[in-house]
């Protein structure tokens, strides 16, 4: 972390420690917490039921097997159920649940069903547990996502609270790729809101996010000449070499000093053993702050595409944009500062931090709604082989989300 993200999250942890100390008698809601203590076995066996199917971005039949699931819960607690389906890849139903209350807080929960795992990963990993840690692909980034929702809703109902105008828990299908079949839904769905809240996995232990780096894909497309590779490989333009030397010069459009990172993640280039490859192809992550970075990375990669480093090989360079940056917002601030008073009923606060990954609450505060990130439950190795959920957050983490759909529902933050 930079300097400047140590002084920030510093800022509000004083911030949050006078919280915390003015409510130091503060006594947690003691029917609540136990009714989400008691809410801890149907979530684990939800979890696991979840996890065993393989539901990667675009798998339509495995995304709305998991979002069954969800529905079946969120169905038997009251809730209304849309389904939203894109029109176009990627496919899978995005489902829209609505819960109605009597107050005037309008709150927006998202969570994600997608995973970036592939057919056959589940099975193949055999999703275990060790200790509270439930290690499986998609168990932390983000199936955890739709079981705290489930968990925290269920809890609502039970202690008989509707001090709230409406609950709406979107379920994403799509966010692994930049959302593209769900960013225009979790926009319309922001700005009926007061709050949006992501319920991305929260960081160990006891921190939140308030601000991430955008994301892009940066493609650059060679072409070159195929020739016999034993024959007469000296006729031949050798695109799979140089995307291979392209590569290694993406790496220097990085920028430590401002957190931008590129980074190769796919390199593909002939398919015969005895042709020199006429096509090649190289793709990188780009991650950054600022809309600005994202504009120096183009123009820079551009500049590449125009020198390549075989003669008679021509280079196509593109960055396709996805999640837009997430900056520090005042109204983030208060939002965390407001949730340690009620986290300090345990006698615990959030630490926030900034983070290099990217998710939708990036869209929802684009909107301009207060907006709130990696409220779930606590877990790490996200794209992993140890990609894991700890269900021991679930009692503080579905305490703190409850109080704060109460707390926000009863008194909405300004605009």
């Amino acid at each position: 972390m930079k300097l400047q993200h140590v002084v920030a999250a510093l800022a509000l942890s004083g911030i949050a420690s006078l919280t915390g100390a003015a409510s130091a008698q503060a006594k947690p809601n003691a029917k609540l917490l136990s009714v989400v203590e008691a809410c801890k076995p149907e979530a684990k066996t939800l979890l696991e039921q979840v996890v065993a199917i393989d539901s990667g971005t675009g798998d339509a039949d495995g995304l709305n097997r998991v979002g069954a699931l969800y529905e079946s819960k969120l169905t038997a607690l009251g809730a209304s159920i849309r389904h939203v389906t894109p029109t176009s890849p990627p496919l899978g139903d995005n489902i829209v649940a609505t819960v109605m209350g009597s107050g005037k807080g309008r709150i927006l929960l998202i969570a994600h069903m997608d995973t970036v795992f592939g057919r056959g990963d589940a099975a193949a990993r055999k999703p275990h547990w060790e200790g509270d840690h439930y290690i499986g692909p998609g168990a932390g980034d983000d199936k955890s996502g739709g079981v705290i929702a489930i968990c925290v809703l269920g809890a609502l109902k039970a202690i008989g609270y509707r001090d709230f105008a409406r609950i709406d828990l979107l379920l994403n299908a799509s966010e692994e790729t930049g959302s593209l079949s769900s960013r225009d839904l979790i926009q319309s769905l922001a700005r009926e809101s007061d709050l949006a809240i992501n319920l991305e996995r929260g960081v160990p232990v006891d921190r939140t996010v308030y601000s991430r780096k955008g994301s892009a894909q940066l493609v650059l497309e060679m072409t070159g000449r195929a020739a016999h590779s034993g024959l007469e490989p000296e006729k031949g333009r050798n695109a799979a070499l140089e995307a291979a030397h392209a590569a290694l010069e993406l790496g220097k459009l990085a920028d430590p000093a401002k957190e931008t990172t590129v980074t190769v993640t796919v390199l593909n280039g002939g398919d015969k053993n005895n042709v020199v490859p006429d096509k090649a192809v190289v793709k990188a992550d780009v991650r950054a702050f600022t809309a600005e970075e994202f504009g120096r990375v183009e123009k820079a990669a551009a500049a590449l595409a125009m020198k390549p480093s075989i003669d008679g090989v021509t280079i196509k360079s593109q960055l396709n944009r996805t999640f837009p940056p997430w900056p520090r917002a005042a109204s983030t601030d208060a939002m965390i500062t407001r949730a340690n008073k009620l986290y300090a009923e345990l006698g615990r606060s959030l630490t926030p931090q900034a983070v290099g990954s990217s998710a939708d609450v990036a869209y929802a505060a684009l909107t301009g709604t207060p907006s709130m990130d990696s409220m779930g439950l606590e877990g790490g190795g996200a794209h992993g082989l140890d990609d894991y959920v700890d269900i021991g957050s679930l009692t503080p983490r579905a305490y703190l989300l409850a109080r704060l759909l109460m707390d926000v529902g009863h008194a909405p933050p300004a605009r």
